[in-house]
């Protein structure tokens, strides 16, 4: 059987206690809005396997993740994307870092994707409409600040009895360099 599945960063408990609690209270203010149960991730990928390929999958984002390092993120602004995306943004310094792991994990997974993200963001809420996206902004106007370390990335599963993605499991980063062919001298 075929089943969709998601690569991601997961930031601590701590950060994602906190936005399901942003959520709680958004809910509060519009109502049921796309995401509302999602648990905070940084999405880097989408595909479907079949259960038969899952091992595979996760022996080749073991040996993607060999080579990665962790790094720090810092997570300071509210913004939002045209689509209806109301999200935590990542600082200069973090947003370029996390987009070179979004690339080096997109670029050797060997598997076909349905959606690459390019652009790394904690989301709160989806398609929400411009008086909701107004009425997020007044909620969350006080600064915000997280912080945490990226140290490896997660698989999920899409559960469809409960319409979420559930994590199978997390692969750290090694921070081993990639082996580098050598040719000796003859002479």
């Amino acid at each position: 059987m075929e089943n969709r599945y998601s690569i991601v960063i997961s930031p601590p408990e701590a950060i994602i206690d906190l936005v399901k609690t942003m959520k709680n209270e958004l809910s509060q203010e519009i109502g049921w809005f796309h995401s509302k149960n999602s648990l905070a991730h940084i999405t880097i990928n989408e595909f479907m396997a079949h259960e038969s390929e899952i091992e595979n999958i996760k022996k080749q984002l073991a040996s993607i993740c060999e080579t990665l390092a962790p790094i720090q993120v810092h997570l300071n602004t509210f913004n939002h994307y045209p689509n209806g995306a109301f999200f935590i943004a990542p600082d200069e310094v973090s947003k370029i870092e996390l987009k070179a792991i979004m690339k080096h994990v997109n670029q050797y997974f060997r598997v076909k994707t349905l959606f690459k993200n390019s652009e790394p963001h904690l989301s709160i809420a989806r398609k929400l409409s411009s008086e909701y996206i107004s009425k997020s902004y007044k909620l969350f106007s006080k600064p915000i600040n997280l912080n945490f370390d990226c140290v490896g990335v997660t698989l999920r599963q899409f559960n469809p009895n409960v319409k979420q993605f559930e994590i199978i499991t997390h692969f750290d980063f090694k921070n081993k360099p990639k082996p580098t062919f050598e040719q000796g001298t003859l002479f």
